[in-house]
């Protein structure tokens, strides 16, 4: 029986990039900020709604 895990999970919606998932030891957000994306383009999926705010990110 086949076991699968998403490792990375980023979708884009509305112009932001919103990571839902990262479990890997490269930390993409700070790869993606690297990049050229900024922190205002970023949303931190993975955190509940009303903690977004104290992230430093935008909340959506």
């Amino acid at each position: 029986m086949p076991i699968y895990n998403t490792i990375i999970h980023i979708d884009i919606k509305d112009g932001k990039v919103w990571v839902q998932q990262d479990w890997t030891d490269a930390v993409i957000v700070d790869r993606l900020m690297e990049k050229g994306i900024s922190q205002e383009d970023i949303v931190l999926g993975f955190l509940a709604p009303y903690k977004r705010q104290y992230s430093g990110f935008p909340a959506s």
